[in-house]
């Protein structure tokens, strides 16, 4: 079979701007421009979106107003008719699944078909299986997929031995926009995080921490790059702390590399998080970085502490106070830190990251 015959699906919400709805694209354009075939199915289109490659076709999946009923169960067993006509009509040979119950949607639509069902845990595996019922369903049905794909050795524990023994590991490649030398002139006095303005992210703690050592280290600031609900909460918190010359939330922007790589630390305070792409972008800008230990093992797959960053424990704010205090006070070990992070633009280098989910791909599609 010749590639250009072979058929790739990606299924998915939608593609509002997200750290899964980013991987799939890039996954997605990398496909397309090895000689697939490709097919994007999304349930919803947002605004928001990214805007794949125009000869990526996309599909939407989800019933119309006409068809919409008002049982639940009803639009249900409809959404569920809906895609797999879809996957009869396109008939690809292989389609690959995130988040949730999409996952489950993929296995039952496509049994009885051709199509190789791929599913995988992008985010934190407790999150997306909240309760009894979800990971049972998680390890009843995963079984039954082609092939199974987490993102930490640690999330393979929260699922049946029969689904951690079969599973793979896979990273997501880094962002080539995030592939440059390493900035190694003066750095600027500024403390940055990106991310979604939400309670996950926990930039509460952030900020207190900052203002805290803001008599130790007057001549620093705090940028959080992002947008959310917290938006107005936040700005609050800022007033109320009077660091409005001092922490600044611009929002959304185009550019992140050009604006954090000349920063002098970078930190992530989430509560929970996959394997954060926002934490390898500033490894691979060489900054000094500071993250929390989520649940699902995704910061401690790119961090070795004291090595190439410095991990602490979520939540915890007198250990993100002395972790900010080491890696501005001691300026050689800061420089160590960032030059050790910068080596993870090998290791998930596109090219050879990429060609991992490739070669995984065409085992499952050549597979009798």
């Amino acid at each position: 079979m010749g590639k250009n015959s072979k058929k790739i699906a990606f299924y998915i919400g939608s593609l509002n701007k997200g750290g899964a709805e980013r991987v799939f694209v890039n996954l997605a354009e990398y496909f397309l421009s090895r000689g697939y075939q490709v097919v994007m199915v999304t349930q919803y289109k947002k605004e928001n979106e990214y805007a794949p490659d125009e000869r990526i076709k996309r599909v939407i999946s989800d019933i119309s107003p006409e068809e919409t009923g008002k049982s639940r169960i009803v639009n249900f067993y409809r959404r569920m008719r809906k895609l797999r006509e879809v996957w009869k009509k396109e008939r690809p040979d292989l389609v690959l699944s995130c988040v949730g119950k999409n996952n489950f949607m993929t296995i039952v639509t496509t049994m009885f078909t051709k199509t190789k069902p791929v599913v995988s845990v992008v985010g934190e595996a407790g999150e997306e299986y909240p309760n009894f019922t979800m990971k049972t369903l998680a390890n009843l049905l995963f079984p039954l997929a082609a092939g199974v794909i987490l993102q930490t050795e640690r999330s393979r524990g929260f699922f049946s031995k029969k689904v951690g023994k079969t599973a793979v590991i896979l990273s997501n490649s880094l962002n080539p926009i995030f592939i440059r030398p390493r900035y190694e002139g003066v750095r600027e006095k500024r403390i940055v995080s990106v991310g979604r303005l939400d309670a996950n992210k926990n930039h509460e703690m952030m900020i207190r921490t900052f203002a805290a050592l803001t008599p130790e280290y007057p001549e620093y600031t705090l940028t959080i790059y992002g947008e959310g609900e917290l938006r107005e909460q936040l700005q609050k918190l800022i007033g109320s702390l009077g660091m409005e010359e001092k922490v600044f939330l611009p929002g959304i922007i185009p550019n992140v590399a050009d604006n954090i790589e000349k920063a002098a630390l970078f930190i992530l305070t989430s509560y929970s998080e996959g394997v954060s792409n926002a934490l390898i972008e500033a490894m691979a800008l060489g900054l000094t970085v500071i993250a929390t230990d989520v649940p699902s093992g995704g910061t401690a797959e790119l961090i070795r502490n004291n090595e190439n960053g410095l991990i602490i424990p979520t939540g915890d704010t007198e250990a993100l106070k002395k972790a900010m205090r080491t890696a501005l006070g001691d300026e050689e070990l800061s420089e160590r830190l960032g030059r050790e992070a910068c080596k993870i633009q090998t290791r998930l280098a596109p090219e050879r990251v990429n060609k991992e989910w490739e070669n995984y791909f065409d085992t499952i599609i050549e597979e009798s």
